[in-house]
């Protein structure tokens, strides 16, 4: 199996006590799969054509029954690969009833978007509704994200209050943030802290970071999708026994607990 992907130290630690896994024997699958990903904190880490992070390395550990082709796209080209069958694989994926129209999902972990911004003595926000009635909070969000209809929802209220920033990656957001040009984002904690966890301009926001639950983003399922479109029924039956053996497993819970604070999983990720 071959990834874009080069040989480095975080690759080499995320695969350790992986290795038992990979002797597992899978059905083959009769072509490359493509797997299309974008930064998403330390689950994929990319830099130029190197491709890492949790799920890479879940999916180099497979063994050799299918060859998957990771290539890096911006989120938002992501999401339109995958409604269009040009992506056979979307990892990792909230799950959604939009995506849930075009792929079958594997849930592997619990997560959670919250608000997140930098510590201050701002009354803390109980509910979408505050958020929205406080007009002077500059919201940035990742273009392509999404985490079901209330987001969604909120989405269209502070576009319609000309209050939203789009940006296209969480590193982004982090330096608006930082920049004090948005105030809040939505996302989940893994994801944000990932991303300023490995740029040095924005690593010292890590320990001010401030996170806000809303009772309208509820925990809800994260993992896999494999697509409806693309594959023919074997391949799809393959990767669907692939999938659910790795969230059996726990190997991507065990990666989140590796490489994430304890606090910032506490706010957004969690074992099946």
């Amino acid at each position: 199996m071959r990834l874009r992907t080069g040989n480095t130290g975080l690759r080499i630690l995320l695969c350790c006590g992986l290795t038992v896994f990979a002797v597992q024997a899978f059905a083959a699958c009769s072509r490359a799969i493509n797997v299309p990903v974008a930064s998403t904190g330390r689950s994929v880490l990319i830099n130029g054509d190197q491709i890492d992070g949790i799920y890479p390395d879940v999916l180099r550990n497979l063994g050799d029954s299918c060859k998957f082709l990771l290539t890096a796209v911006p989120r938002a080209r992501l999401e339109l690969m995958f409604e269009t069958g040009r992506a056979d694989l979307l990892i990792p994926a909230s799950r959604t009833p939009k995506r849930d129209e075009h792929g079958i999902f594997i849930p592997m972990v619990y997560n959670r978007a919250t608000l997140i911004s930098l510590d201050s003595n701002r009354p803390v926000i109980t509910s979408a509704q505050e958020l929205l009635d406080k007009k002077d909070l500059k919201v940035a969000l990742v273009r392509g994200f999404d985490y079901g209809p209330a987001y969604q929802d909120l989405v269209k209220e502070l576009t319609r209050q000309g209050r939203l920033f789009f940006d296209a990656e969480p590193l982004s957001v982090a330096r608006l943030l930082k920049a004090g040009i948005a105030d809040v984002t939505i996302m989940a904690p893994s994801i944000l802290a990932g991303a300023i966890m490995e740029d040095g301009r924005v690593q010292d926001m890590l320990d001010k970071l401030r996170y806000e639950p809303i009772p309208e983003l509820p925990w809800g399922d994260s993992g896999a999708y494999i697509s409806k479109n693309s594959l023919n029924n074997e391949d799809r039956a393959a990767l669907k026994e692939m999938m659910e053996q790795i969230a059996k497993s726990g190997m991507v819970w065990k990666g989140f607990q590796r490489y994430y604070p304890a606090n910032v999983l506490k706010e957004s990720i969690r074992p099946r």
